[in-house]
């Protein structure tokens, strides 16, 4: 990316709305990560504040490329994350999405299959890059600092592949 191009507009979306939540630590690691880059104007867009309908839609509608921080619960990601989904619906269209999941075993990675599959039929391009913390309460620190060394080269590459793959499908975005 040039200096002359605009940044590319980011939205990292909190997908858990439950009480007591783990999303938002995990999503403002993230975030914090992001805004290192100048390449990147970022919004966390937290369902929780935004609602799951228009006001969600309208935050997307403008983003350039998605980051969906999940956790997994029951095997599969949040119902209302789905709710907010299909609300945004052609706001999905020719846009990257990276995946930032949590959880315990699993690390949040069955959630992120099953998004794949939704997001592609809303011809998003899901990423193939993910960052992902197993047994996530231990995973941080009091700070909000991930335990694990590799974390911040996880969202490294997450975030290169965001930069190049929005560049890439900005001419099929609407």
């Amino acid at each position: 990316m040039s200096d002359t191009e605009p940044p590319i507009r980011l939205a990292v979306v909190v997908g858990s709305v439950r009480d007591g939540r783990f999303g938002p630590v995990v999503a403002a690691w993230f975030a914090a990560r992001a805004r290192r880059r100048p390449a990147f104007a970022v919004d966390v867009v937290d369902l929780a504040e935004t609602g799951l309908d228009a006001g969600f839609a309208a935050r997307l509608e403008v983003a350039d490329a998605v980051v969906v921080v999940t956790p997994e619960y029951n095997h599969s990601y949040p119902g209302p994350l789905k709710t907010a989904i299909d609300a945004a619906g052609g706001a999905w269209r020719g846009k990257p999405v990276g995946f930032v999941a949590y959880g315990g075993l699993s690390g949040g990675l069955r959630a992120v299959e099953h998004l794949r599959c939704v997001l592609a039929e809303l011809h998003a391009v899901g990423l193939r890059d993910t960052v992902s913390f197993h047994g996530a309460a231990g995973a941080f620190d009091v700070s909000g600092e991930p335990r694990e060394a590799g974390a911040d080269a996880a969202a490294t590459v997450l975030l290169d592949a965001l930069a190049s793959w929005s560049q890439r499908l900005q001419a099929v975005r609407p």
